[in-house]
């Protein structure tokens, strides 16, 4: 099903709804947002009031904020151009955005082609969570970009998709577009990561992030911090893949990054194809009520590193200022 985005109340929905969802894609859809205000706004004002509305859609993934705010500066210089920088900006962070997932990539092919290099004799074996793949990032993905151009380049790999409930993100999106792509992959309940990482048939762990501190704490879907435990406790490298503009250095830590509490019906129902359309099915008494919360903080003393668009570097405040500092 395809949605039309006619005005930003309609962008507010799609983001807020996750009919858009991932960081990267759901900064670039901001920006279009801001787009199709400043087409009716009459001044600097109105549309500052449209930026802050559509600001609030959802309040973990830092690049919402980072996309509206980039383009509101570049339009205070001149607001009478505002339609012309708002489409000129948005189509430059798209662009971007493909182009940034792409260096991720040929960063972590690296880690992969190393993993690759001690056991040769079978394929790397890779654990994801959640969705960080073309469909939340325009395209490539951050988590799914280095597995694309490893799988590309003829090394044998094999993806451990976790379901990631409550909305299946892994199960639904990151093994269709692994499958679209011909990568070897089998979807696993959330809970099977770690006895996998126990029976040695993990060797590396990469996910995405909705927002990172400056300390090197990441935000990510709930449940991210579990299999980060589980692979420290087993000695697996743990990677989180992310572009610049997904770091938040106002932040200190990850205790201060806002965790967004959700509908408890995606906890409640679980949606699936039956019969050849999509239908929802109660899966929890209706009298108890449900908690859904949709981040975790996994803490940077357990992130092997971080697997950016300028390079690989740990989890660390000098390190990550120092990508900076090259930007």
């Amino acid at each position: 099903m395809i949605k039309k985005l006619h005005n930003p109340q309609d962008v507010f929905t799609a983001i807020n709804e996750m009919y858009v969802r991932g960081a990267p894609l759901i900064g670039v859809c901001a920006a279009y947002g801001i787009y199709l205000a400043s087409i009716k706004s009459k001044s600097f004002e109105d549309l500052t009031k449209i930026a802050s509305y559509l600001k609030t859609a959802r309040p973990t993934a830092v690049n919402l904020e980072w996309a509206v705010d980039r383009i509101m500066n570049k339009i205070a210089e001149d607001f009478s151009s505002a339609q012309k920088i708002a489409l000129e900006e948005a189509s430059k962070i798209e662009s971007e955005s493909i182009l940034e997932c792409r260096s991720i990539g040929e960063y972590g092919l690296k880690i992969i082609e190393e993993a690759y290099k001690r056991n040769p004799d079978r394929p790397v074996q890779i654990l994801t969570h959640c969705n960080a793949g073309w469909l939340a990032c325009v395209d490539y993905g951050t988590a799914t970009a280095p597995m694309y151009l490893a799988h590309d380049a003829g090394i044998p790999i094999h993806v451990w998709v976790d379901e990631t409930r409550p909305r299946n993100q892994g199960a639904r999106i990151t093994a269709f577009e692994l499958g679209e792509h011909g990568i070897p992959h089998t979807v696993i309940v959330d809970n099977l990561g770690g006895l996998l990482m126990q029976q040695k048939k993990v060797d590396l762990v990469i996910v995405g992030s909705d927002r990172t501190a400056r300390n090197g704490d990441v935000a990510n879907k709930i449940g991210t911090y579990l299999k980060a435990l589980a692979a420290y406790d087993n000695d697996v490298p743990f990677y989180v893949a992310l572009p610049l503009s997904t770091f938040d250095l106002s932040l200190d830590n990850g205790a201060q990054i806002p965790i967004e509490e959700r509908n408890q019906e995606e906890v409640d129902m679980v949606q699936g194809l039956l019969n050849g359309k999509i239908e929802k099915v109660r899966i929890s008494p209706i009298a108890s009520p449900s908690l859904n919360l949709g981040f975790d903080i996994t803490p940077a003393k357990f992130v092997t590193g971080l697997i950016t668009n300028l390079g690989v570097c740990g989890a660390k405040e000098e390190e990550i200022l120092k990508l900076f500092e090259i930007k």
